[in-house]
């Protein structure tokens, strides 16, 4: 097995790691509370409990090979990938533990590139890997050569939180991820505008322009909220993905918004750099904010109220069951005959009442 760079450690992959070997803060039931095999109840929604599921076991398919190459190219280097790669990771020890081996490279550039992918694609094809998995950047820019390569006999497949779907012209074979980000960014600019009451200026932080995930989100962001007509739309910014970025985006809407209610982020990082600058400004708790995902910055502005919402994906799930289909994809097996030709991935909405147990599960944390 191979872990090259482009994937680093980060406390959640360390945490989380912990909790897989060693069965240090797995989930158990009992009765309507649950608990934390570390002893600590958590008064807490069960469907946070649940919201990553690290007790995953390889289905019954019998792989028709003994060793499996695989290429996963992915956005950017960041966190939220590290977390799929702590699923990526389990799945091949699993099937080692079988007697198959899963040699794979899991590589990103540090910033997001529909070019960079178009050449890591292109490398990598010409170097006999079994399947090329990719979490498509930018899918007008990327489909094409996904096309190219599967009209010269490589099979390639799509990951993570970014499809390049069918209808939309890419003949790649399947999908592993979240299929519903336009659905994860209108729940939660429901949540919302429901918390506001249904009034007020409200902007939105997008992340990477033709990234489909924070694309999608935005979209069912502005759906929601132009069914309101006393909300408005301040702001739509793009901060590609970076804290920094978000942070002095939202500082900008601030000084040109005194009056800004709330703010829709679309991607990990700009929950993070929203609420640095809304805490900074003095306005924590008069501004409404709502994100995406489990950095361990946003589940403490969650757990301290400053962040209002988290849509977290489970992600361990999308990488173990990434390199599950890429096995059947792999031995030739098409959609419909072993798996779907989309693995759909859940996210659950965490408020504050969940976010110390997600700390707690995630990260280690027992304050």
């Amino acid at each position: 097995m191979q872990m090259k760079k482009g994937v680093c450690a980060s406390s959640f992959v360390l945490a989380a790691l912990a909790a897989v070997c060693c069965g240090c803060s797995r989930q158990a039931e009992i009765g309507d509370t649950a608990v934390l095999e570390t002893g600590q109840e958590t008064n807490v929604p069960e469907e946070t409990m649940r919201a990553v599921d690290f007790l995953q076991d390889l289905d019954d398919y019998q792989p028709l090979k003994k060793e499996y190459n695989f290429y996963f190219t992915y956005k950017m280097i960041h966190p939220w990938w590290d977390a799929v790669a702590l699923g990526i990771e389990d799945a091949a020890n699993q099937f080692e533990d079988e007697g198959i081996s899963i040699n794979y490279e899991y590589l990103a550039p540090n910033a997001v590139s529909a070019a960079d992918q178009i050449k890591r694609l292109s490398d990598a094809s010409g170097r006999g890997f079994d399947v090329l998995g990719v979490d498509v950047a930018d899918v007008k820019i990327v489909t094409p050569i996904i096309n190219e390569l599967m009209e010269d006999g490589h099979k390639i497949m799509t990951f993570s939180s970014s499809d390049a779907s069918k209808e939309e012209g890419c003949s790649r074979i399947a999908y592993v991820g979240n299929t519903h980000n336009r659905e994860d960014g209108a729940d939660l600019t429901e949540a919302l505008c429901e918390k506001l009451g249904y009034v007020g200026k409200v902007a939105i932080l997008v992340g990477t322009k033709g990234a489909p995930c924070h694309e999608d989100r935005a979209a069912g962001a502005q759906e929601v909220l132009g069914k309101y007509p006393e909300i408005e739309v301040a702001e739509i910014a793009y901060d590609e993905d970076s804290v920094d970025k978000a942070y002095r985006l939202t500082q900008d809407i601030l000084a040109q918004h005194p009056d800004l209610a709330g703010i829709v982020c679309c991607n990990m990082s700009n929950p993070v750099g929203a609420a640095r600058a809304v805490a900074e400004a003095g306005k924590e708790g008069q501004i409404v904010i709502v994100g995406m995902d489990h950095d361990q910055e946003a589940l403490h502005f969650l757990r301290d109220g400053a962040i209002y919402a988290l849509g977290v994906q489970d992600c361990y799930s999308i990488g173990f069951d990434t390199v599950q289909v890429a096995v059947k994809i792999a031995d030739g097996l098409l959609p419909g005959e072993a798996y779907p030709e989309k693995t759909e991935e859940k996210t659950t909405i965490i408020y504050q009442d969940g976010a110390a147990a997600m700390l707690r599960s995630l990260y280690g944390e027992t304050d």
